[in-house]
C-alpha cells in the first residue's frame, strides 16, 4: 500500500519534475555529458550493490532541454529524449534526490543512480547512496513534497567529479569527443 501512495504522488508529480534549472556540472552538459535514455539498457544492480557506470554521450549528438545541452550515445537515444524529455530527464532537474529530500539543491553523480518506478533518481556520492537507500519510499516522499519549495532555487553550481567522495566512480569522462 505504501509503494502504491508513493507511485501516486510520484506519478502527480510527473509534469513539475523537470521545471527548474537543470544542474549542470563542469561539462557543460546536463547529466554531466551522459546519455539519459541510456539508463534503461543497463541493467539495474540489487539496492545496496554498485551500479553500472553510466553511458557516455557523444559531443556530436546533442538536445537542448530545459536550458542545458544534454549528449547521447546514439541518435536513436537523441530522438527518444527529444520526443518526450519528462520521461528521460533526471528527476529534479539533475540535482541529489537524497539532498532535494533533505531540504537543498545539490549536485549530482550521474554514475550513482537508480531508476524507481521508470523514473531516474542520481545522488552525490557514494555515501549518500546508502542513506538514500535505506529507505527509498520515505526519502522519495521527502524529495517529492520538498521539491515544491526548491525548485524555483538557483542550481548547484558545485563539481561532483571535484569532490574527494566520488573518486573512482567514473572511469570515463563524458561526453566523448
Amino acid at each position: 500500500m505504501k509503494k502504491f501512495a508513493l507511485a501516486a504522488v510520484l506519478t502527480m508529480a510527473t509534469n513539475v519534475a523537470v521545471a527548474g534549472d537543470q544542474y549542470i556540472d563542469g561539462s557543460g552538459y546536463a547529466l554531466g555529458g551522459y546519455d539519459p535514455v541510456a539508463y534503461w539498457s543497463l541493467e539495474q544492480s540489487a539496492v545496496g550493490e554498485k551500479q553500472p557506470e553510466a553511458v557516455p554521450g557523444k559531443a556530436s549528438i546533442t538536445a537542448e532541454h530545459n536550458g542545458a545541452k544534454w549528449a547521447f550515445s546514439s541518435e536513436e537515444n537523441r530522438d527518444k529524449f527529444t520526443a518526450d524529455p519528462a520521461k528521460w530527464s533526471p528527476q529534479y532537474d539533475g540535482h541529489c534526490a537524497y539532498g532535494v529530500g533533505q531540504g537543498g539543491k545539490v549536485p549530482a553523480n550521474p554514475n550513482l543512480w537508480r531508476i524507481i518506478d521508470d523514473k531516474l533518481y542520481v545522488n552525490i556520492n557514494p555515501a549518500v547512496v546508502g542513506f538514500f537507500e535505506a529507505d527509498l519510499d520515505g526519502n522519495l516522499e521527502a524529495a517529492e513534497s520538498g521539491w515544491n519549495e526548491l525548485e524555483s532555487a538557483a542550481a548547484s553550481d558545485r563539481k561532483w567529479k571535484e569532490m574527494d567522495a566520488n573518486d573512482g566512480t567514473y572511469t570515463v569522462s563524458a561526453p566523448l569527443q
